[in-house]
C-alpha cells in the first residue's frame, strides 16, 4: 500500500493550523507536500514483504566455493538504519549488527541490509524491529542461530522530556543456538566490540 500523499499533505496543513501557524505563509506553503514526500519514503516498508530480499540463496556445498563451508558465524556490522518511532512519530537512527550461523544455504550479504530497510521503513519501536529482523532471517534462511543487535539514538529521548543527547538504546534479539548467552558471547564481542 502506497502512502496517500494528498491526504498526508492535507492533514499536515490542518496540523499547522492546529498549532497556530499560517500554512500559506511563504516558509510553510510547500511544507505539507514536502512532509508527504518524506513520509512516502519513511514509510515505504508498510505492506512490503521483508523476506523477499532473502528469497535467493546460495548453496554452500554446491555453490561457487564448495570447499569453503562456513564453520562459524556470518556477520555484517554497522548497517545504518533509520526509522520513525510509532509513539511520537519522531525519528530514531543507528546501526544494526547481524550474525547468523548458516546451514546448507547462505544469502548474499547485500540482502541483510534490505531486510533492515524494509522493516525500519514503518512506524516502529526498536525492540520490535530487532525481533522482526531476527524472525525474518531465522524463518527465511537455513540457520542454526541468528543474532541482531540494534544501537540507535531516539529523538524522543534526545529532543524532548529528559533531553539526553548522548543516550543510545541497545537491543538484542537472538534465535536458535545464539539464544544461549554463552554461545552468543563471542559473537556479541565481534559484532559490537562490547562484551555482553
Amino acid at each position: 500500500m502506497a502512502v496517500d500523499r494528498d491526504r498526508v499533505a492535507a492533514l499536515v496543513r490542518d496540523l499547522l493550523e492546529a498549532i497556530g501557524e499560517d500554512p500559506d505563509r511563504p516558509g510553510l506553503r510547500l511544507t505539507p507536500q514536502r512532509v508527504a514526500d518524506a513520509y512516502a519514503e519513511f514509510f515505504s516498508g508498510v505492506g512490503e514483504d521483508p523476506a523477499a530480499p532473502l528469497a535467493h540463496t546460495i548453496s554452500v556445498t554446491r555453490g561457487p566455493a564448495p570447499d569453503t563451508l562456513p564453520s562459524g558465524a556470518v556477520m555484517l556490522r554497522d548497517i545504518r538504519f533509520r526509522s520513525v518511532c510509532e509513539h511520537h512519530l519522531l525519528p530514531f537512527a543507528g546501526h544494526a549488527h547481524i550474525a547468523y550461523l548458516p546451514g546448507e544455504q547462505v544469502v548474499g550479504l547485500g540482502a541483510l541490509p534490505r531486510v533492515v530497510d524494509v522493516l525500519s521503513a514503518r512506524p516502529q519501536v526498536q525492540e520490535r524491529l530487532g525481533e522482526q529482523i531476527a524472525d525474518v532471517i531465522a524463518g527465511s534462511l537455513d540457520t542454526r542461530g541468528v543474532l541482531v543487535v540494534l544501537d540507535a539514538t531516539h529523538e524522543c529521548v534526545t529532543m524532548r522530556g529528559g533531553r539526553q543527547p548522548d543516550a543510545s538504546t541497545v537491543t538484542v534479539a537472538a534465535r536458535g543456538e545464539l539464544a544461549d548467552p554463552a554461545a552468543r558471547a563471542e559473537i556479541m564481542l565481534l559484532l559490537t566490540g562490547r562484551a555482553p
